[in-house]
């Protein structure tokens, strides 16, 4: 299925159905070939931004934000197309959206603060001078 398509659906589906689809797509963009922690903690970084209010109040308006996520960088006609990826994003978004419902205290943190991501190869110009926590090929940084 086309991103664009997949996109166009979350805005026909019900809450919270919806934002589930947005994060799994926005997990399988940003990390479907990293290591589980990896994809929790891009899951964690839009689900911490949505708690913030920044970029959107729901987590589909959070992930389409423009030039936050891949989402609204990648192309429309991109393929989404590895279906076993796709099922562990889903899961992995489950997961996420789940920890975010139990009370602060209780939730497991892997990027504590972490509101921002990138992959070790780029330094964009937000992540100098601070420190970061790396899981797989990405860096998870506290911006704001």
């Amino acid at each position: 299925m086309k991103l664009s398509m997949l996109l166009w659906l979350t805005s026909l589906l019900p809450q919270p159905v919806a934002d589930h689809a947005c994060l799994a797509t926005t997990v399988y963009l940003e990390a479907r070939s990293q290591p589980v922690n990896g994809q929790l903690a891009v899951a964690e970084v839009a689900m911490r931004r949505l708690e913030h209010g920044h970029y959107g109040n729901t987590v589909c308006q959070v992930v389409t934000a423009p030039h936050q996520f891949a989402t609204t960088t990648t192309t429309g006609t991109f393929e989404i197309n590895n279906l076993d990826a796709f099922d562990k994003a889903w899961n992995i978004a489950g997961r996420s959206i789940r920890n975010w419902q139990l009370p602060a205290s209780q939730r497991r943190i892997l990027v504590p603060r972490a509101d921002h991501f990138a992959t070790v190869s780029v330094a964009p110009y937000w992540s100098r001078n601070r420190p970061g926590i790396t899981i797989g090929n990405h860096t998870f940084y506290a911006v704001n």
